[in-house]
Parts: structure tokens; C-alpha cells; sequence
């Protein structure tokens, strides 16, 4: 009797580690839950931006779907932890959907988030159903060096240094004057400014110089689940180059948006949906 005393009490206080590492176990993101349906779908926002990104796209999908969006740590106002890189972040999301057990999500992506879904697809395929990938592309340094090849220790220092150097009104001059490229819609452009201006500036500068060195070309060729491709207007004058570097996906489906830039949830919104509802809901 006093041994199955014991053995219950060791159960116990494991089951109750257990729970404690659950619930305290740190991961690279916040997670906002919300929605509700069998199927999931997770949100990765891009470079320095909030799950907010998705708000208009999320009302689309919340009553018939469980939303999870992420917002990365250091990028608008969440806290940073230390030695972020893109490859930390692609695993600590697959560990957050094995951990809690989300089955086959939908996976959604813009600019950076894309390259995290094709990350995460074609090295953990049996994970997720679907990934739909806005405005990004499996090597970004490559479209203006085909001959580009990522360097095995990236030495970021130099633009951290930069980054962390410069004056708040510096870095916010910096990010009015790119804003305009990557957005039609100035209504929004307020809101995108302050997103990246409440960034962590290390945070920032580790993930551009991180991200710029990164080249997926070869490793989708791993994806198995069907891929949506969604492309802002003007890569249609770069369509061999584009669809080049996608040549390994061969699940991949291409969309070119009508108008706009870069948000082209923002900029192109009626096309934008059209697209996600026929895919996701296909």
C-alpha cells in the first residue's frame, strides 16, 4: 500500500512538472488565439509588423476556423529575446504547433512570415495541410544577384551597429521614406511606421541582415502540401525570374495582385480574399 502511495505522489508531482513547463515554456512570439472551428489556421506577420497585419483577414475565417496569430518577439512592441535568427524562429512555430497539439494547420505568411511557412512546410512536411505565402519569395537577395549564395557565418555586427546607433528620429525618418514603397494604401502607412519604430532596433537589424542571407531555392523542394503563391502586381514584369526561383515547389499555385505593393492585404484587399477563400476553403 505505502509503495502505491509513493507511485501515485510520483505521478502526481511529474504531471505537475509537466503542466508548469507547459504553461511556462517561452516561445520567440505572443500567440493571440481566437475564432473557433476543427480546422486551424496560424498567421505569421512579416519584417517588424503586428499580428494586426491579419485583423481584416482574420474576420473572414473566425467562424469557421481557430485563428492562431503570431506576432515575433522584438517586432512591434512584444519583447525580445536574445539570439533571434530565422531558423530558430521556423522551429520554435513548428514546436509551438506540435506542442499544442494543433493538427494540420493552415499555415499564412507575409514577406518574412512566406518565408517562414515555406521554411516550415518543406522541412517539417507532415505538419501543416496548406501554406499560403503573400509577397515573398525563397531567396530575396537572389532577384537582384541571381548568382547570390548565403554565407555560412553571417557576420551581422556590422549592421546591428548601424541599426542601434542611429537616433529614434533617424530610425523613424528611415521608415516614413521606406514605407511608400512597400504600401499604396497611406492610410495605413501611419500604423506600419509605428510598428517598426516600437521594434527592438537589435531584434531588427539580426533579422534583416538573417533573412537577406537566407535562400529556401533548393529546400522546397521538400513541400508536399498544396501552396499558394499571392504576388504584388509589379513581379508579373519579373515573372521568369520570380517563378525561377520557385521552380522546386510543385505544389505551388501563382496569383499576381491587379494593383498595389508589397501589402497587398491592404493594397489589392476584394483579389487578396477571393484568393484565400477559394484556396483555403477549396
Amino acid at each position: 500500500m505505502k509503495k502505491y502511495i509513493i507511485l501515485v505522489i510520483a505521478l502526481l508531482f511529474s504531471a505537475l512538472c509537466l503542466n508548469v513547463f507547459a504553461q511556462t515554456k517561452q516561445y520567440p512570439f505572443e500567440v493571440l488565439k481566437t475564432g473557433k472551428g476543427k480546422q486551424a489556421i496560424i498567421f505569421i506577420p512579416g519584417f517588424a509588423s503586428s499580428g494586426d497585419v491579419w485583423k481584416e483577414t482574420k474576420t473572414n475565417f473566425e467562424k469557421e476556423y481557430t485563428c492562431y496569430t503570431l506576432t515575433m518577439a522584438g517586432f512591434a512592441g512584444v519583447k525580445p529575446q536574445e539570439n533571434a535568427s530565422f531558423k530558430n524562429w521556423e522551429n520554435e512555430i513548428a514546436n509551438y504547433i506540435k506542442d499544442n497539439k494543433i493538427q494540420k494547420p493552415i499555415v499564412i505568411g507575409h514577406s518574412m512570415g512566406g518565408g517562414l511557412a515555406l521554411a516550415i512546410a518543406a522541412d517539417y512536411p507532415g505538419l501543416v495541410s496548406k501554406i499560403v505565402v503573400v509577397d515573398a519569395l525563397p531567396c530575396l537577395a537572389a532577384l537582384s544577384d541571381p548568382t547570390f549564395k548565403s554565407k555560412e557565418n553571417n557576420d551581422c555586427s556590422a549592421m546591428v551597429t548601424q541599426m542601434t546607433s542611429m537616433s529614434d528620429t533617424q530610425f523613424s525618418d528611415m521608415q516614413k521614406k521606406m514605407i511608400p514603397r512597400l504600401l499604396a494604401d497611406t492610410s495605413k502607412a501611419e500604423m506600419l511606421v509605428d510598428w517598426s519604430v516600437k521594434s527592438d532596433r537589435k531584434t531588427f537589424a539580426e533579422m534583416y541582415c538573417d533573412f537577406s542571407n537566407t535562400d529556401l531555392r533548393e529546400k522546397i523542394a521538400a513541400i508536399k502540401c498544396p501552396s499558394l503563391i499571392l504576388l504584388e502586381s509589379y513581379f508579373i514584369n519579373l515573372k521568369p525570374a520570380i517563378e525561377g526561383q520557385y521552380k522546386n515547389l510543385k505544389t505551388g499555385k501563382f496569383q499576381y495582385a491587379n494593383k498595389g505593393l508589397h501589402f497587398i492585404m491592404y493594397d489589392d484587399t476584394e483579389w487578396y480574399l477571393g484568393q484565400l477563400n477559394n484556396f483555403i476553403k477549396s
